[in-house]
């Protein structure tokens, strides 16, 4: 489906022009934040996602994030291109439709009746009335004839409500369900309230503090419990769910503006952050320095040719990539950073960040941050240490405090990467101390800590047969996260016993590796595969995928696994089979086709699964193997075929920035295969020319003149000059800055990084 700007902003358009492009005939400043869409990925159902997003308003790794909520209160999916009507405007923390929200209160304008609860409220809407940017948000409540906009800071935002002429206007703001406190005072055009709805986590003492000013006096006052209204002398509230509804009459084309803010530790500090975030700006003053921070959080990568699709989608998918994890903290009247803790219920100081789960986001998003974005990166280094402080564990999934979903100990990766590329200036003796702990022991929720340590640790492996859910996929992600261990260790310089316990331990992946099929298998606690083995199942063994998507998770031993499926050529061929086969699967651990199955079978790439995680890296396997014209070949179809800037625009869920953290990286040439080494594995860029600024200044420039949807191989590579025959980049090569150019043509070069000496890092290819 190609991109159709008139149905998205009809009304609009002359606000988003491909300015790209424009600013090669005129001197108007260059502005991604104008070719972001913020809708891409919001066409979606639980059955079926292309993204699993919703339209994102806030800054850059803001506390608080808006949204226009189309779902039903406490529904993950707030908003979804196919509905007709508004509920309201939510603050919002959900990081996943799946993993639901925390933190939420609503906001909606109303005419007429007096209309609170959110059947009444609801609006119809159109998408030809609707503009949605980074930075703001606009839209016609045909019922209400309000024309409703919002604009975003960290921890506060500006609302502005366009009302008819009306002698009974509302604002309705609903602190929702599972504990509330509503609190309204006419007198200082105030409203107060706390929510304490929270799902997947159970943090303690939890409360979302929020204050707001409306600058017209408040005629009527009222608050509600539930669907009945309170008494009229009743302006203060606490029970299951509340609300307030404040009323005045408007004159034709009136504007009523809000000041919003909220915080995690208390009123006061809500109130110290409207003040020192909104300050005396009104709405277009906070518009426009929202809009300046995203333009300068997007300018650090610019693209240079290509069409206006993929200029759309490139800046679409770096949009995703600087929201999650999600500041948590706050500044106190004494300027110092605190922040609340989910695990004690207590506010202590410094920084400290939530809304991520590390079995999707350590695969490219934090190695993203880790290159473009390291000084966010460090904050949340820092924010990790005390999460292990505080609650004893490093998260794998933060929402906010810790969740028990999904398999692996990848908070080991996350840190690892991000020492090993060279952030520095946080406690990574407290750091490593954590993932030891984490490494080899059971937590107290499977989703932290290694469920199966025990076994781990005797066995190499975590058994089939011991009712551990998804143990295949827990051992191998377990031997991978080993070596980012052993390779912190090492760069910490642990004793040497130790070093050496964590190398052997990543390679436990050969205990499931099946000569029979040639591919990954569980295997009981005797020693023996199990059977049956459908190398098609889904789930069981595996998390979210099958074998075939699976056998592929030896991030850092390549080569290791080249060697057990038979060398390089059968190697290739066992990739090539992935594309080749049909989309068959068998759904029975499930019960049922899962969304993910449905995203795979529909795509037309065979087994390839690219709407979820585990499998996304494997296109960069053949530069392993002797072949990365394929790499080139599939790296590129992928991106041409899965990725839109449309509602539609993804092939599975978004999740937090990873999804769109392997477009950008394939966009700009090469990926992280093995996080927790310091080596990108080449593709080939998208774009004639893309430049990086770096945060330490440098300019990193990426050309690609000859670079076409015909010419997508790679003829030859140079670094500043010189010609490079290798199939990586180093890490820190790249942050001295200087110049890639691309020769590109219609046919693979079969001979360009065939050697084995051109190819990435294993552990089995270096001497330990």
């Amino acid at each position: 489906m190609t991109f159709r700007l008139p149905l998205l902003f009809l009304c609009a358009s002359l606000l988003v022009q491909p300015l790209a492009f424009a600013q090669k005939k005129s001197k108007t400043p260059f502005e991604p934040a104008e070719l972001v869409n913020p809708l891409m990925g919001t066409d979606s159902k639980p059955e079926l996602s292309n993204g699993n997003t919703y339209p994102a308003v806030a800054v850059p790794w803001g506390m608080n994030l808006w949204t226009p909520q189309t779902g039903t209160m406490g529904h993950g999916w707030a908003y979804t291109y196919a509905a007709d009507k508004i509920r309201g405007f939510k603050q919002t923390h959900q990081p996943s439709p799946w993993m639901n929200d925390y933190g939420q209160f609503v906001i909606m304008p109303v005419t007429g009746k007096m209309r609170f609860d959110q059947d009444g409220r609801a609006s119809w809407f159109s998408h030809k009335s609707e503009t949605a940017k980074p930075y703001y948000y606009g839209v016609y409540l045909a019922d209400h004839d309000v024309t409703a906009e919002l604009t975003p800071t960290e921890r506060a935002a500006q609302f502005r409500f366009t009302y008819p002429k009306a002698d009974s206007s509302f604002i309705v703001i609903d602190a929702l369900d599972r504990g509330s406190y509503i609190k309204v005072l006419p007198k200082e055009r105030k409203i107060m309230g706390y929510t304490t709805r929270a799902a997947r986590s159970n943090p303690k003492n939890f409360k979302n503090f929020f204050v707001i000013y409306v600058d017209k006096p408040i005629a009527l006052a009222r608050t509600f419990r539930g669907k009945a209204l309170a008494g009229k002398d009743s302006l203060e509230l606490m029970a299951n769910h509340t609300g307030a509804i404040i009323g005045f009459k408007t004159a034709k084309g009136e504007q009523v503006n809000l000041k919003v803010a909220s915080s995690f530790i208390s009123f006061e500090q809500a109130e110290l952050n409207l003040q020192r975030e909104l300050a005396q700006d009104d709405f277009e003053a906070t518009k426009q320095k929202a809009r300046d921070r995203w333009n300068q959080a997007l300018s650090r990568i610019t693209v240079e040719g290509g069409t206006e699709e993929q200029q759309r989608t490139f800046y679409s998918c770096l949009y995703r990539t600087l929201f999650f994890p999600h500041k948590m903290y706050e500044v106190n009247a004494a300027g110092k950073t605190v922040h609340y803790s989910p695990y004690t219920g207590q506010v202590h100081d410094g920084y400290r960040f939530a809304g991520t789960g590390f079995w999707d986001t350590f695969r490219a998003l934090y190695p993203f941050l880790n290159l473009m974005y390291p000084g966010i990166n460090k904050e949340m280094q820092e924010g990790l240490i005390n999460d292990f402080k505080e609650g004893g564990w490093l998260p794998e999934w933060s929402s906010p405090g810790y969740a028990d979903i999904m398999v692996g100990n990848n908070s080991a990766s996350v840190v690892a990467d991000a020492y090993l590329k060279g952030l520095r200036g946080y406690d990574i003796e407290k750091l490593y101390e954590a993932l030891v702990h984490g490494a080899n022991n059971e937590g107290p929720i499977s989703a932290i800590g290694r469920k199966g340590a025990e076994y781990y640790k005797k066995l190499g492996y975590v058994p089939y047969d011991v009712k551990i859910n998804e143990n295949a996929a827990r051992t191998l992600e377990y031997a991978y996260d080993d070596f980012t261990i052993y390779q912190l260790a090492k760069a910490l310089k642990k004793p040497q016993a130790e070093i050496d316990l964590y190398a052997q331990r990543s390679q436990n992946y050969r205990h499931l590796f099946d000569p029979a099929t040639g591919l990954m298998r569980g295997k009981n606690q005797d020693g023996t595969f199990q059977t049956p083995f459908n190398p098609f199942k889904w789930g069981d063994a595996f998390t979210e995928g099958n074998s075939w998507h699976y056998s592929w998770s030896v991030f850092h031993d390549v080569q290791g696994l080249v060697n057990l499926m038979g060398g390089k050529e059968n190697f290739v061929k066992k990739l090539d089979s992935v594309f080749t086969l049909p989309p068959v699967f068998d759904d029975s651990y499930y019960g049922g086709v899962i969304h993910e199955i449905r995203e795979m079978q529909i795509a037309n790439m065979g087994q390839y699964a690219h709407g979820n995680q585990p499998i996304q890296h494997m296109i960069y396997l053949y530069n392993y193997a002797g072949a990365p014209w394929k790499t080139q070949y599939w790296a590129r179809q992928t991106m041409d075929r899965m990725y839109k800037p449309t509602p539609d625009g993804y092939c599975g869920d978004e999740d937090n920035g990873q999804t769109s953290a392997w477009y950008v990286f394939s966009a700009m040439g090469f990926y992280p295969v093995c996080p927790g080494t310091t080596q990108y594995v080449l593709g080939a860029p998208l774009f004639p020319k893309l430049t990086l600024t770096l945060e330490n200044g440098k300019k990193l420039e990426i050309e690609a003149p000859k670079n076409s949807p015909q010419n997508l191989y790679v003829q030859e590579l140079k670094v500043n000059g010189k010609k490079h025959g290798q199939n990586w980049l180093d890490h820190f090569e790249l942050l001295k800055g200087g110049k890639l150019r691309f020769e590109m043509g219609d046919k693979p070069n079969t001979q360009r990084g065939t050697q084995d000496s051109a190819f990435p890092y294993s552990f089995s290819s270096v001497k330990q």
